[in-house]
């Protein structure tokens, strides 16, 4: 008996929740050329679980250009028996507002720069459509929907356009007088080819926009994705660096834009700065106020711990983020300031002693 193994594909991001074990990239060759990443697999309350980022890490893929005959086959050849498509769609109805989940039973197939088939050469097949996405699926998907408390609907039809350009005006509004319900990029022909390769597959999509045919969206934009997308996360904070900083005023003015689109805190660290300063700081006091023979073992230390606390620090602060978003910036300020007391209280001791 063949045992059942989840595959995912969705965006970036998945290998960064909670709970995850056992996290390994693994490359994966295919007749069919690369896919779009490597395949995650890890273990999640017990059971294997693959994860393929469908526009790779980065989102460097555009909808056209991914190589769909090659992902579907990297799963299958990882075991996958069961495939979750995640999706970011738009709205078609007036009652699938943005935050909606929506689990597609239903394909209109409306791209045309793609290959579609594993059997182009040598060999002809043909396999139904009618049912493009398993019952079985979408049962658990709503199940844990439900037990989230997650907005969403049970059914509904997806028209895949080709992309990347959002529809015109006569286009959104063709496909409502269709009765479809979102539209999105990416789901054709990923659920054709896992039919192929004989995969269940079933797709939920999350609708991040009305599209261009609603009144108040009439012009649909990445800004206005992200902002839905960010707005369904946990707990999201911007987190900006020195390098932002230093790379201008222009560059922070854009940072404060877009912190204000989106509606999520951020805070922005001197951390590059204040390092720059510091390090070669520290080093030149431990040459300068150290014996030439500890001088060696003096800087050692100083690099040791200071990666030891890029090692504890990461994993630490998620945890403690998770109890309070304002608690590891309260926390580090304090050790910063302590720092800083203690190593000019020692300088000051070693320069009067020197």
């Amino acid at each position: 008996m063949t045992k059942n193994k989840l595959g995912i594909i969705g965006g970036s991001g998945l290998y960064e929740i909670e709970g995850l074990k056992n996290l390994k990239w693994k490359t994966i060759k295919t007749p069919w050329g690369n896919p779009s990443d490597q395949i995650l697999n890890f273990n999640y309350k017990g059971k294997e679980v693959c994860f393929l980022p469908r526009h790779a890490r980065g989102h460097k893929i555009s909808p056209t250009n991914i190589n769909f005959r090659a992902n579907i086959d990297a799963l299958k050849q990882s075991g996958v028996t069961d495939i979750i498509s995640i999706s970011a769609v738009g709205s078609l109805k007036e009652n699938l507002d943005p935050g909606t989940f929506v689990l597609v039973d239903q394909f209109i197939d409306r791209t045309f720069a793609r290959t579609k088939t594993f059997f182009d050469q040598e060999i002809v097949a043909h396999v139904s459509m009618a049912h493009p996405t398993s019952p079985g699926l979408a049962d658990a998907c709503e199940h844990s929907l439900k037990q989230l408390n997650i907005k969403y609907q049970r059914g509904g039809t997806y028209i895949v356009m080709e992309g990347p350009q959002f529809s015109t005006l006569a286009e959104s509004k063709l496909y409502r007088s269709w009765n479809a319900d979102v539209i999105g990029m990416t789901n054709m022909p990923e659920a054709k080819l896992a039919r192929e390769a004989e995969i269940r597959y079933t797709t939920v999509a999350m609708v991040t926009d009305f599209d261009c045919w609603h009144p108040d969206h009439e012009q649909v934009d990445v800004q206005m994705v992200v902002k839905t997308l960010i707005a369904n996360a946990e707990k999201p904070i911007f987190y900006i660096g020195g390098g932002c900083i230093n790379s201008g005023p222009q560059a922070s003015k854009k940072v404060q834009e877009f912190v204000q689109l989106t509606g999520v805190p951020s805070t922005m660290t001197l951390m590059g700065l204040g390092m720059g300063m510091a390090y070669p700081s520290l080093a030149a006091a431990a040459t300068t106020y150290c014996a030439p023979s500890q001088q060696a073992t003096i800087t050692g230390l100083i690099t040791a711990t200071t990666a030891m606390g890029y090692v504890i620090g990461p994993p630490l602060a998620a945890f403690i983020y998770q109890l309070d978003i304002a608690l590891p910036f309260a926390i580090a300020s304090a050790l910063i300031a302590a720092t800083t007391c203690v190593v000019y209280i020692t300088l000051r001791r070693i320069r009067h002693v020197g």
